[in-house]
Protein backbone atom coordinates (compact mmCIF):
# COMPACT_ATOMS: atom_id res chain seq x y z
CA UNK A 1 0.00 0.00 0.00
CA UNK A 2 1.34 3.11 -1.16
CA UNK A 3 2.49 6.10 1.67
CA UNK A 4 0.35 9.11 1.73
CA UNK A 5 1.26 12.74 2.96
CA UNK A 6 -1.66 15.49 2.74
CA UNK A 7 0.31 18.48 3.12
CA UNK A 8 -1.80 21.13 4.08
CA UNK A 9 -0.41 24.56 3.80
CA UNK A 10 -2.34 27.94 5.51
CA UNK A 11 -0.31 29.73 2.68
CA UNK A 12 -1.61 30.71 -1.24
CA UNK A 13 1.16 28.60 -2.68
CA UNK A 14 2.31 25.08 -0.66
CA UNK A 15 6.04 25.01 0.27
CA UNK A 16 8.09 23.22 -2.27
CA UNK A 17 10.82 22.65 -0.14
CA UNK A 18 8.29 20.81 2.34
CA UNK A 19 7.29 18.77 -0.92
CA UNK A 20 10.89 17.86 -1.66
CA UNK A 21 11.56 16.27 1.72
CA UNK A 22 8.09 14.99 1.99
CA UNK A 23 9.33 12.40 -0.78
CA UNK A 24 12.78 12.26 0.12
CA UNK A 25 11.23 11.11 3.83
CA UNK A 26 9.82 7.98 2.12
CA UNK A 27 6.14 9.57 1.01
CA UNK A 28 4.99 7.56 -1.95
CA UNK A 29 2.68 10.28 -2.94
CA UNK A 30 2.00 14.10 -1.51
CA UNK A 31 -1.39 15.36 -2.05
CA UNK A 32 -0.61 19.20 -1.34
CA UNK A 33 -3.22 21.75 -0.51
CA UNK A 34 -3.56 25.28 -0.11
CA UNK A 35 -5.18 28.07 2.04
CA UNK A 36 -6.13 25.36 4.78
CA UNK A 37 -7.56 26.64 8.06
CA UNK A 38 -9.94 25.60 10.97
CA UNK A 39 -12.80 26.14 8.80
CA UNK A 40 -12.38 24.39 5.82
CA UNK A 41 -9.92 21.51 7.41
CA UNK A 42 -12.79 18.85 8.07
CA UNK A 43 -13.26 17.38 5.16
CA UNK A 44 -9.83 16.95 4.33
CA UNK A 45 -9.34 14.98 7.57
CA UNK A 46 -12.71 12.43 7.21
CA UNK A 47 -11.39 11.91 3.60
CA UNK A 48 -8.01 10.56 5.47
CA UNK A 49 -9.25 8.83 8.57
CA UNK A 50 -12.66 7.25 6.83
CA UNK A 51 -10.76 4.92 3.70
CA UNK A 52 -8.20 2.73 4.97
CA UNK A 53 -8.92 -0.03 7.22
CA UNK A 54 -7.15 0.21 10.92
CA UNK A 55 -4.46 -1.72 9.66
CA UNK A 56 -3.87 0.69 6.82
CA UNK A 57 -4.21 3.87 8.19
CA UNK A 58 -0.03 4.00 9.32
CA UNK A 59 0.41 4.61 5.39
CA UNK A 60 -1.66 8.09 5.75
CA UNK A 61 -0.42 10.97 7.53
CA UNK A 62 -0.77 14.67 7.60
CA UNK A 63 2.02 17.39 7.44
CA UNK A 64 0.89 21.07 8.86
CA UNK A 65 3.40 23.41 7.32
CA UNK A 66 2.97 27.45 5.83
CA UNK A 67 4.95 30.98 7.21
CA UNK A 68 2.59 31.20 9.83
CA UNK A 69 3.40 29.24 12.98
CA UNK A 70 -0.06 30.76 15.05
CA UNK A 71 -1.98 29.89 11.99
CA UNK A 72 -0.12 26.38 11.81
CA UNK A 73 -1.12 25.59 15.68
CA UNK A 74 -4.66 26.44 15.14
CA UNK A 75 -5.03 24.41 12.48
CA UNK A 76 -2.99 21.36 13.59
CA UNK A 77 -5.02 21.55 16.42
CA UNK A 78 -8.17 21.41 14.64
CA UNK A 79 -7.16 18.53 12.81
CA UNK A 80 -6.77 16.17 15.81
CA UNK A 81 -9.97 17.49 17.11
CA UNK A 82 -12.07 15.63 14.44
CA UNK A 83 -10.05 12.35 15.50
CA UNK A 84 -11.63 9.59 17.63
CA UNK A 85 -10.96 6.18 18.60
CA UNK A 86 -8.44 5.12 15.76
CA UNK A 87 -10.30 6.86 13.47
CA UNK A 88 -6.68 8.96 13.02
CA UNK A 89 -3.96 9.35 11.07
CA UNK A 90 0.12 10.64 11.97
CA UNK A 91 0.41 14.15 11.84
CA UNK A 92 3.59 16.77 12.00
CA UNK A 93 3.38 20.60 12.49
CA UNK A 94 6.74 22.13 11.07
CA UNK A 95 5.10 25.40 9.91
CA UNK A 96 8.28 28.00 8.59
CA UNK A 97 10.34 25.10 9.18
CA UNK A 98 10.27 26.25 12.70
CA UNK A 99 10.34 22.87 15.07
CA UNK A 100 12.88 21.14 12.26
CA UNK A 101 15.20 23.93 12.25
CA UNK A 102 15.27 24.84 15.87
CA UNK A 103 15.25 21.10 17.16
CA UNK A 104 18.51 20.62 14.35
CA UNK A 105 20.56 24.30 16.03
CA UNK A 106 19.63 23.58 19.94
CA UNK A 107 20.29 19.57 19.75
CA UNK A 108 23.70 20.38 18.43
CA UNK A 109 24.36 23.53 20.92
CA UNK A 110 23.23 21.42 23.47
CA UNK A 111 24.92 18.35 22.14
CA UNK A 112 28.42 17.74 24.92
CA UNK A 113 27.27 20.77 27.01
CA UNK A 114 25.05 21.27 30.32
CA UNK A 115 23.58 24.58 29.79
CA UNK A 116 20.89 24.47 32.59
CA UNK A 117 21.35 27.23 34.30
CA UNK A 118 22.76 29.70 31.65
CA UNK A 119 21.34 32.71 30.66
CA UNK A 120 20.12 32.79 26.81
CA UNK A 121 18.94 35.14 24.48
CA UNK A 122 17.32 35.09 21.09
CA UNK A 123 17.19 38.01 19.30
CA UNK A 124 14.33 38.32 16.84
CA UNK A 125 13.03 35.45 18.64
CA UNK A 126 8.86 36.70 17.92
CA UNK A 127 9.64 34.28 14.66
CA UNK A 128 8.91 30.96 14.62
CA UNK A 129 12.52 29.75 14.46
CA UNK A 130 12.80 31.97 17.64
CA UNK A 131 9.99 30.77 19.58
CA UNK A 132 10.68 27.22 19.12
CA UNK A 133 14.60 27.64 19.82
CA UNK A 134 13.36 29.34 22.85
CA UNK A 135 11.17 26.87 24.16
CA UNK A 136 13.69 23.77 23.71
CA UNK A 137 16.06 25.77 25.36
CA UNK A 138 13.64 26.73 27.97
CA UNK A 139 13.16 22.81 28.31
CA UNK A 140 16.63 22.32 28.87
CA UNK A 141 16.32 24.67 32.07
CA UNK A 142 17.91 28.08 30.19
CA UNK A 143 16.92 30.88 31.64
CA UNK A 144 15.64 32.56 27.92
CA UNK A 145 14.70 36.06 27.11
CA UNK A 146 13.51 36.56 23.71
CA UNK A 147 13.88 40.28 21.97
CA UNK A 148 11.13 42.04 19.48
CA UNK A 149 10.90 45.59 18.00
CA UNK A 150 7.43 46.12 19.97
CA UNK A 151 7.19 45.02 23.64
CA UNK A 152 3.10 44.15 23.33
CA UNK A 153 3.89 41.73 20.30
CA UNK A 154 6.68 40.08 22.08
CA UNK A 155 4.95 39.55 25.26
CA UNK A 156 1.89 38.48 23.13
CA UNK A 157 3.78 35.57 22.30
CA UNK A 158 5.65 34.86 25.57
CA UNK A 159 2.03 34.57 27.05
CA UNK A 160 1.11 31.94 24.34
CA UNK A 161 4.56 29.91 25.00
CA UNK A 162 3.63 29.85 28.38
CA UNK A 163 -0.03 28.92 28.06
CA UNK A 164 0.89 25.88 25.57
CA UNK A 165 4.22 24.99 26.80
CA UNK A 166 4.04 25.69 30.81
CA UNK A 167 7.39 27.45 30.13
CA UNK A 168 8.29 31.15 31.29
CA UNK A 169 10.35 33.23 28.81
CA UNK A 170 10.98 37.12 29.44
CA UNK A 171 9.61 39.31 26.42
CA UNK A 172 12.29 41.98 25.72
CA UNK A 173 11.74 45.15 23.31
CA UNK A 174 14.95 45.86 21.68
CA UNK A 175 14.81 47.85 18.34
CA UNK A 176 17.98 49.42 18.22
CA UNK A 177 21.10 47.82 17.93
CA UNK A 178 21.96 49.45 21.52
CA UNK A 179 19.28 47.84 22.97
CA UNK A 180 21.02 44.07 21.74
CA UNK A 181 24.40 45.11 22.59
CA UNK A 182 23.49 45.67 26.29
CA UNK A 183 21.25 42.55 26.17
CA UNK A 184 23.89 40.61 24.95
CA UNK A 185 26.92 41.21 27.44
CA UNK A 186 24.67 39.79 30.37
CA UNK A 187 24.04 36.41 28.08
CA UNK A 188 26.07 33.14 27.86
CA UNK A 189 24.21 32.03 25.00
CA UNK A 190 23.12 34.39 21.83
CA UNK A 191 21.13 33.22 19.04
CA UNK A 192 19.59 35.36 16.46
CA UNK A 193 16.45 34.49 14.24
CA UNK A 194 15.31 37.91 13.00
CA UNK A 195 14.78 38.27 9.49
CA UNK A 196 16.98 37.71 6.40
CA UNK A 197 19.13 41.30 6.40
CA UNK A 198 19.09 42.75 9.26
CA UNK A 199 21.91 42.83 11.64
CA UNK A 200 21.46 41.90 15.00
CA UNK A 201 24.67 42.09 17.11
CA UNK A 202 28.22 43.07 15.84
CA UNK A 203 31.29 41.30 15.73
CA UNK A 204 33.29 43.63 18.18
CA UNK A 205 30.26 43.37 21.26
CA UNK A 206 30.11 39.73 21.31
CA UNK A 207 34.26 39.09 20.05
CA UNK A 208 34.57 41.21 23.63
CA UNK A 209 31.99 40.25 25.99
CA UNK A 210 33.42 37.55 28.38
CA UNK A 211 30.55 35.81 29.85
CA UNK A 212 29.36 34.93 25.98
CA UNK A 213 30.19 31.28 25.45
CA UNK A 214 27.88 30.41 22.45
CA UNK A 215 26.56 31.93 19.35
CA UNK A 216 24.10 30.94 17.02
CA UNK A 217 22.96 32.59 13.57
CA UNK A 218 19.88 30.58 11.64
CA UNK A 219 20.46 33.22 8.79
CA UNK A 220 22.54 32.01 5.81
CA UNK A 221 21.33 35.30 3.41
CA UNK A 222 24.02 37.91 3.80
CA UNK A 223 24.28 39.73 5.83
CA UNK A 224 23.89 37.77 8.81
CA UNK A 225 22.35 38.78 12.23
CA UNK A 226 25.51 38.03 14.09
CA UNK A 227 28.20 39.52 12.34
CA UNK A 228 31.22 37.33 12.40
CA UNK A 229 29.70 34.31 12.67
CA UNK A 230 30.08 31.99 9.51
CA UNK A 231 27.09 30.33 7.51
CA UNK A 232 29.53 27.05 7.99
CA UNK A 233 30.02 27.09 11.49
CA UNK A 234 29.59 24.14 13.47
CA UNK A 235 30.65 24.46 17.06
CA UNK A 236 33.63 26.25 15.76
CA UNK A 237 36.09 28.35 17.90
CA UNK A 238 36.14 32.02 17.37
CA UNK A 239 37.05 34.15 20.00
CA UNK A 240 36.84 31.51 22.66
CA UNK A 241 33.49 30.95 22.11
CA UNK A 242 31.26 28.43 20.41
CA UNK A 243 29.59 29.36 17.01
CA UNK A 244 27.16 27.71 14.58
CA UNK A 245 25.75 29.40 11.34
CA UNK A 246 22.78 28.18 9.27
CA UNK A 247 24.24 25.90 6.91
CA UNK A 248 26.18 24.32 9.96
CA UNK A 249 23.65 23.08 11.25
CA UNK A 250 21.05 22.97 8.28
CA UNK A 251 22.17 19.37 7.00
CA UNK A 252 21.08 18.04 10.34
CA UNK A 253 17.52 20.49 10.03
CA UNK A 254 17.23 18.81 6.25
CA UNK A 255 17.92 14.93 7.92
CA UNK A 256 15.74 15.55 11.25
CA UNK A 257 12.76 16.55 8.46
CA UNK A 258 12.89 13.33 6.59
CA UNK A 259 13.30 11.04 9.39
CA UNK A 260 10.16 12.88 10.72
CA UNK A 261 8.53 12.34 7.91
CA UNK A 262 9.43 8.77 7.77
CA UNK A 263 8.15 8.37 11.37
CA UNK A 264 4.76 9.33 10.61
CA UNK A 265 4.27 6.30 8.51
CA UNK A 266 5.20 3.57 11.34
CA UNK A 267 1.94 4.15 13.13
CA UNK A 268 -1.38 6.33 12.70
CA UNK A 269 -1.17 8.08 16.24
CA UNK A 270 2.11 9.79 16.03
CA UNK A 271 2.30 13.22 16.90
CA UNK A 272 4.85 15.75 15.68
CA UNK A 273 5.07 18.63 16.98
CA UNK A 274 8.09 21.29 19.06
CA UNK A 275 8.79 18.79 22.01
CA UNK A 276 8.95 15.02 19.87
CA UNK A 277 10.82 16.68 17.25
CA UNK A 278 13.19 18.04 19.34
CA UNK A 279 13.36 14.26 20.80
CA UNK A 280 14.04 12.87 17.93
CA UNK A 281 17.18 15.54 17.11
CA UNK A 282 18.89 14.50 20.43
CA UNK A 283 18.42 11.16 19.30
CA UNK A 284 19.59 11.72 16.01
CA UNK A 285 23.19 13.82 16.92
CA UNK A 286 24.14 10.74 19.50
CA UNK A 287 23.90 8.78 15.95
Amino acid sequence: MKKLLFQLDTDTHPSAFDTVVAYDGGADHVATYSVVNSSNVKPIVEGAIFTRSPKDKKNTAMFVGGSNLEEGQTLFSAIQQQFFSNFRVSIMLDSNGANTTAAACIALLTKDVNVKGMNAVVFGGTGPVGQRAAIMLAQEGVNVSITGRQFDKTKHITDSIAQRFSLSIEPLAAPELRDRQLIAADRDIVLSTGAAGVLMLDAHTWQNAPRIKFLVDANATPPLGLEGVEVMDRAMDRYGKKTFGAIGFGALKLALHRRCIEQLFHSNTQVLDANEIYGLAKEMVKE
